[in-house]
């Protein structure tokens, strides 16, 4: 019989054209696949529930009997059902309903419901219930946990279980292909994995299954991170195999150039950059990730890069997340690299007509050297004579598709080299996963004169404090920021958050100048109220999380940072990183609302206690998720159907190491693996 892989799920009853292709959209299109889409949680319809028993908030079946049906006209029309079992009474509201559905809902009609206890203003109720009649349908109850799928639009649950039922029952005929060392000694083997995870029997440990960490979970957990490691390792290859132009570094340019900087490279910074020039000298495209904690200098890693990069003839981009990020590295490059005749172009979404056309025309012909911008990077129009180097800051910012874009554009002679470059330190433990295409340089070492930033702790109630401290703090020059956030990710509405709180401070502090700074303000004006705050012409600086990244004034001794609780640490990092620039003792207020969960009180305390970002990294992927520490839209992490980040970061080293195993002994298992675990989208897996 053919392998589940060969077999379209067009031969699965109830699969017309449809449904086919809603489910080849998801990347469903063999039995296979369905086997592979597994449970996101699991529901116990497998015993029935006195009603006297229920309790607010859980998932759990009843059989009653109607005893009244009513439309009720309140805020909002809904048909109202009360049903008893002789133990107790409740209600089931239905805000969607049909005339059909009524006229079922009749008193003495038996059902079997299943959904999640409210508290009511009847008391207990539930809200849209599934049920079935069983004066009509006396079917048996559950014999497994029901399963609850991923989906997409236009697929129900119903029909993810008829499925993935119909795939189970291929499986017992027909046969998966073990993909990973049948050496290793597994609890569950392949196939007996996947029938205990889409169809768990009563008595399965919920609990278990809900942490992740069922043998079974962890069976198919190892093999997804082992298709992953491999598909990132494919895509280093190809980019490898293509190879890139070598550009040798000249003896002695590169100390010319430090030489003119009006501060000394630290030790770190130099071993980065003799990593990254050896890089660069030769025939295979550079592939570097560097890290460094906010301030460590990463911007001149950049600098000695491209001046290798321009030296040998070649132009150089550099990507930015953000204008007011690209902005000021324009303005190091421009003040470091003009002196030496160097060319340098900006590019932003924003830059339009003649201008652009310009800037476009210098990179085309290789007039301009080095080009800094935003995603207008990306543009099909923008072209290059001779593309050698691709700078990333921010890299967690963007995906990889974003990079391969960029780097498409590259030199004529091969792929340009990569260097990429992030503030936000990533666990050792997430960066084997989610960079393994990369090699990995850590600056590890602050430059001199910096001191460490004090974090306070402060009740939203002692808000006038706080505002006297900001008064004391400009009343002897320092200057401060007032950074605000809000639960919705709106730029609308942070705008409006942050315009409201620089209008009360005006009104409190008279004496001092205050700015405001926001995503929804218009460049220029975004830049003036920078340069003005650089420029000691502000005191006081109100702004949304836009300054985030890459705002240094070195003469900014104090941020309070209200309802920080809402923020991940990597953010809040980032953010206290912005003071403590210069050498005065500096202090990060995070100013929080009451209560506090015991999550929030705990990751605030991580704050107070470290300034280190690994250990800040660390502790936000342990108490928020790979996403939040590489940031959630554009994670650059692959989203993964069963493994969990960090929850499965133990298996990490058993995972490379049968990443090299099935290279080196079966790499035609290579191409199986990574079309089952990232379908269609191996090429940009880790997107």
């Amino acid at each position: 019989m053919d392998g589940l892989n060969r077999i379209d799920v067009r031969e699965l009853r109830g699969v017309g054209p449809k449904l086919a292709q809603t489910l080849a959209d998801y990347g469903i299109r063999h039995v296979e696949d369905l086997l592979f889409h597994l449970p996101l949680r699991y529901q116990d319809r497998t015993r029935i529930t006195p009603i006297a028993a229920a309790r607010e908030g859980a998932d759990l079946v009843i059989e009653a009997e109607v005893r009244a049906a009513d439309i009720v006209f309140g805020r909002r029309r809904s048909l109202v059902a009360r049903v008893q079992d002789g133990s107790g009474t409740l209600t089931l509201r239905f805000f969607h309903f049909s005339a059909a559905q009524k006229n079922n809902l009749q008193p003495g009609a038996r059902l079997r419901c299943f959904g999640q206890v409210r508290r009511g203003s009847s008391g207990l109720e539930m809200y849209h219930p599934e049920y079935q009649n069983l004066s009509v349908d006396a079917a048996p109850v559950e014999k497994a946990l029901t399963p609850v799928y991923p989906t997409t639009t236009g697929i129900s649950q119903h029909q993810w279980r008829s499925l993935c039922e119909q795939a189970l029952a291929r499986l017992r005929r027909a046969q998966v292909e073990e993909l990973l060392p049948l050496s290793q000694a597994y609890t569950y083997d392949l196939e007996a994995a996947l029938h205990y995870l889409h169809a768990p029997p009563p008595d399965a440990p919920l609990a278990l299954l809900s942490e992740g960490a069922h043998p079974a979970q962890l069976r198919l957990a190892l093999e997804e991170l082992v298709a992953h490691n491999l598909s990132l390792l494919r895509l280093r290859e190809e980019q490898q195999r293509e190879g890139a132009p070598p550009l040798p570094l000249r003896p002695r340019i590169l100390e010319e150039f430090l030489a003119t900087l009006p501060f000394a490279a630290t030790g770190a910074q130099r071993r980065v950059l003799a990593e990254v020039a050896a890089d660069l000298s030769r025939p295979t495209p550079m592939l570097r990730l560097v890290q460094g904690d906010v301030g460590s200098g990463k911007t001149l890693i950049a600098a000695g890069a491209a001046l290798q990069a321009i030296d040998n003839g070649f132009q150089v981009a550099l990507m930015a997340p953000t204008e007011l990020l690209g902005e000021q590295h324009r303005q190091s490059f421009q003040a470091w690299f003009e002196p030496l005749g160097i060319k340098l172009e900006w590019l932003s979404g924003r830059l339009k007509g003649a201008k652009r056309s310009s800037a476009l025309a210098r990179l085309a012909s290789g007039e301009a050297h080095l080009v800094v911008g935003t995603h207008a990077l990306f543009q099909a129009d923008v072209r290059f004579a001779r593309l050698g180097l691709v700078i990333v800051d921010e890299q967690h910012r963007f995906g990889v598709h974003q990079r391969l874009t960029l780097t498409e554009k590259g030199a004529l002679d091969g792929r340009p080299h990569q260097l990429v470059m992030t503030a936000t330190p990533i666990p050792r433990t997430l960066s084997m996963v989610a960079y393994a295409d990369l090699d990995c340089s850590v600056i590890d070492e602050l430059p001199p004169g910096r001191t460490p930033v004090g974090t306070l702790l402060v009740d939203s109630s002692r808000r006038a404090e706080v505002v006297g401290r900001v008064a004391a703090a400009c009343a002897i020059g320092r200057q401060a920021y007032w950074v605000c956030t809000l639960i919705e990710e709106s730029d609308v509405l942070q705008a409006q958050a942050a315009e409201a709180t620089a209008e009360e401070l005006r009104s409190a502090l008279p004496q001092l100048s205050i700015g405001l700074l926001h995503g929804r303000m218009k460049a220029a004006d975004k830049a003036q109220a920078m340069l003005a705050f650089r420029a000691g012409e502000t005191a006081l600086l109100v702004a949304t999380t836009v300054i985030e990244v890459g705002v240094d004034v070195p003469n900014a001794s104090l941020m309070i940072i209200e309802n920080p609780e809402r923020l991940g640490l990597a953010q809040l990092h980032q953010l206290r990183g912005r003071v403590g620039r210069g050498s005065d003792a500096s202090h990060c207020v995070l100013l929080y609302q009451t209560p506090l969960s015991n999550n929030g009180r705990e990751r605030l305390g991580a704050m107070r206690e470290s300034n280190d970002g690994f250990y800040i990294a660390e502790k936000d992927l342990a108490l928020r998720g790979p996403g939040e520490v590489l940031g959630t839209r554009q994670t650059g992490l692959m989203e993964f159907r069963i493994a969990e980040l960090p929850r499965h970061s133990d298996l990490l080293p058993q995972v490379q190491a049968m990443a090299g195993h099935i290279r080196a002994t079966h790499p035609e298992r290579v191409d199986a693996l990574i079309r089952r675990w990232a379908g269609g989208r191996e090429r940009f897996a880790n997107v």
